[in-house]
């Protein structure tokens, strides 16, 4: 490991694709499209892969492991469950330091107390924390510099995911959908934390730049009925990408809160009151102001908790058009236009999709109105209103787990899972730090022989050219290679590479806990490597009803595997 380690620049994250001996942005590269170019580890000798080390994450805080790790300059970071980051020699797995965050009493995480991971930057790395608090650290000894608030626990907000770096300034979004929060994007100096912009994501709230009111977002009551703006929901949970070529950061906003959609106008079909922007949707934004460029809502009169947070991915498609592509939890597999957000295409990428026949021209769903579910102003008793099967589940036909797009077969690998809900709504009302759902559900499989499943999606004609089915969800990233490979992992503990042409498995590793983490690669001294985190966890063993019941024999665990192709075996089929 080199003595003195250079600083990363802005060119360095640019070209994190291309210089293949680092890992240095979350989704390898900041487009998130989780490619590698390296092909030594290929179809023909990825039966030669083999462990080289596993780091433990150790004590008891092994839940729910879905980190990226990061490398550079001989060093492995990576975060762990309860919001731990570790620096690990990467030669040798040895630990070089660990960061441990103190939490307080009464934090609110949603969803688990996980961590997808962190960013590096100059000579710093930056991660969140389950009470809403970003953290900068010297990478050489975890000592922190500096850490500011990002919004307050005690109201249900939280972090979980890696933070986006542009041009110096880390951008991060907020979580905490399900206690009636604001969905915001925030913009630091990295070298001081100072706040440099914030944009809510939710009509009639203002955003700010360098200290100054800048510009409502939205305009004030146009799609939300009342003062329901102000605890409108639209959690940025997941993170953004950015496209270089249009200077343009994408966030997704999560579900409008509550999900009692008729409290929101969302059951009357006339008018756009019930739309609840920006809500449920993709947003476009200047990296540098946080002013919103464009934005595209997925689930207009959102009713389901199909948030709009799953990452926008920029391709070209085979004809040369910029485009976007995103496969959203309701369902559907969308591509936009890069330029300006604009509706391209949407196609199913689930079956049995029951709360809309389809997309029509404009973009919006056509609904099912009888699978939204009943007013409970309606009930007799006022009480809960009528149950509907609705599929896919809350948990969605994909939710945070990323997936891959290959430059070379031009196809996009998605993690997926087949289920449905029984879903109602009951009546609700605001109260700060508390669950602000206005509904009720269980979760249920739709089939017998799966509910997971990697899908390879053509994404000009939305054809699905191959599947592999999971009996268990699917809750792992994916990345591809040039290589011609496809990685992910599973619940039952198998580390798994598959033919990107074909969906053929050539490869499994049984890793002793559920897989939820996302894979990466690498080069050091001639070798390709791979890691992946290893540790069940997440929101399927918290929310799942009876598919969680399905899957409650899995072990929690908290390991990185890594795996090499040594060089003599390199040329070996």
């Amino acid at each position: 490991m080199a003595t003195e380690t250079k600083p990363v620049t802005e060119e360095d994250l640019a070209n994190d694709t291309q210089t293949t001996d680092n890992v240095l942005t979350n989704g390898m590269g900041r487009h998130l499209q989780r490619y590698s170019p390296l092909s030594t580890l290929n179809k023909d000798n990825v039966q030669n892969l083999v462990p080289a080390w596993a780091f433990s994450l150790g004590g008891e805080k092994q839940r729910g492991q879905e980190t990226q790790p990061l490398i550079y300059d001989g060093v492995m970071y990576v975060t762990g469950s309860y919001s731990r980051l570790y620096a690990i020699d990467v030669e040798t797995g040895r630990e070089l330091w660990q960061y441990d965050a103190r939490l307080p009493e009464g934090i609110l995480p949603c969803c688990d107390v996980i961590n997808r991971g962190a960013a590096i930057f100059g000579d710093k790395i930056y991660f969140g924390t389950l009470d809403a608090t970003l953290v900068a650290l010297d990478m050489k000894t975890g000592d922190v510099v500096w850490r500011d608030r990002i919004a307050d626990y005690r109201a249900g907000y939280s972090y979980t995911s890696a933070p986006l770096i542009v041009d110096g300034l880390v951008i991060t979004g907020n979580s905490g959908g399900e206690f009636g929060i604001v969905g915001e994007v925030q913009a630091r100096d990295a070298e001081t934390g100072d706040l440099v912009w914030t944009r809510p994501v939710i009509e009639g709230h203002m955003g700010t730049f360098k200290g100054e009111e800048s510009s409502m977002t939205g305009e004030l009551n146009a799609t939300w009925p009342g003062d329901m703006w102000k605890t409108g929901g639209g959690a940025t949970w997941l993170g953004g990408s950015y496209d270089a070529e249009t200077d343009t950061i994408v966030f997704g906003a999560g579900n409008p809160a509550p999900w009692n959609s008729w409290l929101r106008g969302a059951g009357n079909p006339e008018g756009n009151e019930g739309d609840n922007l920006y809500a449920a949707s993709r947003i476009g934004m200047d990296p540098a102001t946080g002013e919103i460029k464009w934005h595209y809502q997925t689930t207009p009169r959102e009713g389901w908790d199909f948030d709009g947070v799953n990452e926008v991915v920029p391709f070209t498609d085979g004809e040369g058009n910029k485009r976007w592509a995103t496969a959203d939890r309701n369902g559907f597999f969308y591509v936009l236009n890069r330029e300006d957000g604009a509706f391209v295409n949407a196609t199913p990428f689930v079956k049995n999709i029951s709360w809309a026949e389809g997309i029509d021209e404009n973009g919006r769903p056509i609904f099912n109105e009888d699978n939204r579910p009943g007013n409970p102003a309606a009930a007799a008793d006022g009480g809960k209103g009528e149950v509907v099967f609705s599929v896919p589940s809350f948990l969605g036909g994909k939710n945070w787990m990323p997936m891959a797009y290959s430059q070379d077969t031009g196809l996009f690998y998605v993690p997926s899972n087949e289920w449905g809900m029984d879903i109602w709504n009951e009546p609700v009302s605001y109260k700060k730090g508390a669950a602000y759902l206005g509904s009720g559900f269980t979760i249920k499989p739709i089939f017998e022989d799966h509910i997971g499943s990697l899908k390879a999606i053509d994404p000009t004609s939305g054809e699905i050219k191959w599947e592999y089915k999971n009996d268990a969800p699917l809750w792992a990233g994916v990345m591809t290679t040039a290589g011609g490979l496809v990685f992910t992992g599973t619940p039952e503990g198998q580390f798994k590479a598959f033919d990107a042409d074909t969906g053929e498995e050539l490869w499994s590793f049984q890793t002793g806990s559920g897989i939820v983490g996302q894979p990466v690669t690498w080069e050091m001294d001639g070798e390709q490597y791979v890691a992946v985190a290893s540790g069940w966890g997440g929101a399927v063993p918290l929310w799942g009803g009876e598919v969680a019941k399905k899957v409650n024999y899995l072990n929690q665990g908290g390991m990185i595997w890594t795996f090499k192709l040594p060089k003599q075996l390199a040329s070996q089929q």
